[in-house]
């Protein structure tokens, strides 16, 4: 099991954030090994280490959550994770596909700082190229109101809000059909294997096709016209 370092603790902290971020179910220690890829019995030391630190609360078989000092720890570390990834993205040149394991390594080196003055030259960006929201210094957190396009009945319109970064492969696959943040689109019918979208342009001949499967389908969050 690795050692309880602050770095572990703030891993830990942000995986159990980001699971109820966009959804409600409860994070189980048996949901948050599977995210870290680690051992289940490791995860559940390191959770009472957590509950020691006054930063989790947990029951036996019961969820996992944070407690008002865990939120602001895990929203602090967030903070940094996502300024990082857009400051890949949109200053260096970085594809949004690539960024996620290099702002693992560089959100545990910055100083506040540092921290503060590349949020100032990214002009207090309020989301990271995901989509996901950025807490702003203080902690507030701006997330759109999005839906998962997945289920979405035909004739359905929205706008791209978020993009779950969770596989690479689906954010490349994305990227090349087009479908980004921003991007309006409608459903045209469920297919077998996902679901048949419309594009829908800035003007006249703008619009095209597209099918995307299930996994793709499965990323896409929308704020509905």
């Amino acid at each position: 099991m690795p050692p309880a370092t602050p770095t572990v603790f703030e891993d830990y902290l942000k995986a159990i954030y980001a699971h109820t971020e966009w959804q409600d179910r409860p994070m189980t220690s048996g949901a948050l090994a599977a995210r870290l890829g680690l051992a289940a019995s490791s995860v559940t030391e390191m959770v009472k280490k957590l509950v020691a630190a006054g930063l989790v609360a947990h029951e036996p078989y019961g969820a996992v959550e944070l407690t008002a000092a865990g939120r602001d720890a895990a929203l602090a570390i967030v903070r940094r994770h996502r300024l990082v990834e857009t400051w890949l993205v949109t200053d260096l040149g970085f594809g949004w596909d690539e960024v996620h394991d290099e702002a693992e390594v560089l959100e545990h080196a910055l100083s506040d700082r540092l921290l503060d003055a590349l949020d100032a030259r990214l002009g207090r960006p309020t989301r990271d190229p995901h989509g996901d929201p950025i807490p702003a210094a203080d902690g507030r957190v701006r997330r759109p109101a999005a839906v998962p396009l997945a289920g979405a009945p035909a004739g359905v319109l929205g706008v791209v809000a978020r993009v779950s970064d969770r596989d690479p492969l689906v954010l490349r696959h994305l990227a090349a059909e087009g479908i980004g943040l921003d991007v309006r689109l409608e459903v045209l019918a469920e297919t077998p294997s996902g679901m048949r979208l419309r594009l829908v342009g800035a003007g006249p001949g703008d619009d095209r096709e597209v099918e995307l499967a299930i996994d793709a389908i499965a990323a896409l969050r929308v704020v509905l016209d």
